[in-house]
């Protein structure tokens, strides 16, 4: 039996031929990542100003946050 994995094409590639499905894009992306940063955000200053949060559940609801701060930061811009 051999192995018949091939290289997956991207499925935002047809966006590169019109400029304005380009900027439709970028906008989109955009306001995502906006809203993304802004949530984990609230969430990170929620946590760590509220004494009673600080909990074994919140302590890993905070490490999530930033997690996801560092995986939207590298994922999104490169596909902006």
């Amino acid at each position: 039996m051999s192995n018949s994995s091939s290289t997956p094409q991207s499925l935002l590639l047809p966006f590169t031929d019109t400029r304005e499905l380009q900027l439709l894009h970028f906008w989109l992306f955009l306001g995502i990542y906006l809203a993304a940063l802004l949530g984990n955000g609230l969430i990170i200053t929620t946590i760590a100003w509220d004494q009673h949060l600080h909990t074994p559940m919140y302590f890993f609801l905070l490490n999530l946050a930033f997690l996801d701060l560092g995986y939207i930061s590298t994922i999104v811009p490169k596909s902006m």
